[in-house]
C-alpha cells in the first residue's frame, strides 16, 4: 500500500507555499544521492516547477543494462487555484500519485527490493495555477504551456509511459476509483493492453474499466479541437507507446474543485501503476502487439500526422 507516501506527500503538496525543492527534499529523505531533481518552468501566465526522478533498476539502461524503461507521469494543470480557490484542487491527483510511486519505489530499494529496470517519474508543482473555461466543468489551467511541459516530462530513454490524470469532469467514464485507456503509439489508437487489464484486476479486486478515446484526444493542444482533457498529451511528443490512468468519479467534478481527493482511489491507481513498472521492466507485461503494429503501419501507413498540430 501507498498510504503513508499519499498522505505524506498530500501534506508537502497541500501549502500555498508548495514548490519543487520540497518535494525533493522529501525524497532524498527516503533515500540520500537519489537522481532526483527540480527546476522552474515559466510562461505567460506565471511559473511551475518541475521534478524528475530516476529509480535505477539492477538491469537497466542507467546501469549498463538492457532491461526496458517505463515512464509514470503525472499531468495536471496546477495543485492549487490560489486565489480563487483555496487548497489541493481534484487536477492534483495526477501529481500526488506519481510523485507516491517514486517515494515508493524509493523505499523498496532501501528495503532491497529493486525493480529489473529502470523507472523515471515527473510530473510539475504550482499551488496557485489558473482555471479555464471548459464544458461541462472547468478545467484547471496552467502557467506553462502544455507543449513545453510535454518535452519536459518525456525523455528519449522511455520504452512505454503511463500517465495519471485526474479526469472527472466529464461523460465518457463515470466510475469512482479510476480507468485506463486503449494504447496509443505513434498517431495510432491501439487496442487495449490486456496485460494491463490484468494488473488492474489484481491490484483492485474489480473488473477493469476502460475510458473512450476520440483521435482528437490524441492529437496536441493548441489546433482547436475539443480533448477529453490533457491526459494522453504526452502521446504527440514520443514514439513510445502511452497509455492513461484516468482518476474517475461517477459523477462530475471540476479540477479546480477543492476537497475532491479520494484516497483510496489514488492508492488504487498507484499500485496499478507500481505493479505495472514491475512487470513491464521485467520484460513481463506489453502495452501493444508490436507484430501486429508492424503489420498495420506496412497496410495504412504512419499516422504521426497526429502527433503535429495538422496541415
Amino acid at each position: 500500500m501507498l498510504y503513508r507516501q499519499l498522505t505524506e506527500l498530500y501534506d508537502i503538496l497541500d501549502d500555498a507555499s508548495a514548490n519543487g525543492s520540497r518535494v525533493v527534499e522529501y525524497l532524498e529523505k527516503i533515500r540520500p544521492g537519489c537522481k532526483a531533481e527540480m527546476y522552474p518552468l515559466r510562461g505567460e501566465g506565471g511559473s511551475t516547477d518541475m521534478v524528475r526522478v530516476w529509480i535505477p533498476g539492477k538491469n537497466g539502461k542507467k546501469n549498463k543494462g538492457t532491461a526496458p524503461t517505463i515512464g509514470l507521469l503525472g499531468r495536471l494543470g496546477g495543485l492549487g487555484a490560489r486565489p480563487e480557490r483555496i487548497g489541493f484542487v481534484s487536477d492534483g491527483d495526477g501529481a500526488l500519485t506519481a510523485l507516491a510511486v517514486a517515494a515508493k519505489l524509493l523505499d523498496m530499494q532501501n528495503k532491497g527490493d529493486v525493480l529489473e529496470g529502470d523507472v523515471f517519474v515527473s510530473t510539475h508543482v504550482c499551488p496557485d495555477a489558473p482555471t479555464v473555461p471548459h464544458e461541462p466543468v472547468p478545467f484547471m489551467g496552467s502557467p506553462v504551456e502544455t507543449a513545453a511541459i510535454n518535452r519536459e516530462e518525456v525523455t528519449p530513454e522511455l520504452d512505454a509511459i503511463l500517465v495519471v490524470d485526474t479526469t472527472k469532469g466529464n461523460q465518457i467514464i463515470n466510475c469512482r476509483g479510476f480507468a485506463i485507456s486503449p494504447t496509443v503509439k505513434e498517431g495510432y489508437i491501439l487496442p487495449v493492453s490486456s496485460d494491463l487489464l490484468d494488473i488492474m484486476q489484481i491490484t483492485t479486486g474489480r473488473l477493469p474499466q476502460v475510458f473512450a478515446l476520440s483521435q482528437q484526444d490524441i492529437t496536441p493542444y493548441g489546433n482547436g479541437l475539443y480533448h477529453l482533457n490533457s491526459i494522453l498529451q504526452p502521446a504527440p511528443v514520443t514514439a513510445a507507446p502511452v497509455v492513461g490512468v484516468a482518476i474517475t468519479t461517477e459523477t462530475m467534478v471540476p479540477g479546480c474543485a477543492t476537497g475532491a481527493t479520494h484516497l483510496a482511489d489514488l492508492d488504487d491507481a498507484a499500485r496499478f501503476m507500481l505493479e505495472a513498472a514491475k512487470e513491464f521492466t521485467a520484460g513481463k507485461c506489453t502495452f501493444y502487439d508490436k507484430e501486429e503494429y508492424g503489420r498495420l503501419t506496412a497496410l495504412y501507413g504512419e499516422m504521426k500526422v497526429f502527433q503535429t498540430l495538422g496541415r
